[in-house]
């Protein structure tokens, strides 16, 4: 059996009772604010940033990776303009916009 002798005072026993009551009170204070639905949907919220925030830094990333490779196509390494790339992509850009141009023309026309 539990030995249900106990050698506090009276004082002392109130003493505690009323400090449990005041971590009671706080624990519930804190779980009220967890539960709160502002504090729901701030958290929530909180989590769609930072997800959002993740997506975007790997995107800018792999972003900043395909320019640079690219870029490196058509530059070299002292910075110079690699003109055996630069002049064929330049005549095959300005042939896709005259030919832009006149398909765009000739449905005008009609």
């Amino acid at each position: 059996m539990a030995d249900t002798s106990d050698s506090r005072t009276p004082a002392q026993i109130e003493a505690d009772i009323r400090r449990r009551r005041e971590v009671l009170a706080e624990t519930l204070d804190e779980l009220g604010m967890r539960v709160h639905p502002k504090t729901i949907v701030g958290d929530a919220k909180a989590k769609v940033a930072s997800s959002v925030d993740h997506t975007l830094g790997r995107a800018y990333v792999g972003v900043n990776r395909v320019v640079s490779d690219v870029k490196s196509q058509f530059v070299d390494e002292t910075g110079a303009p690699r003109m055996e790339r630069v002049v064929p992509v330049a005549l095959v850009v300005v042939g896709v916009v005259g030919l832009l141009a006149l398909g765009g023309t000739r449905r005008r026309g009609r």
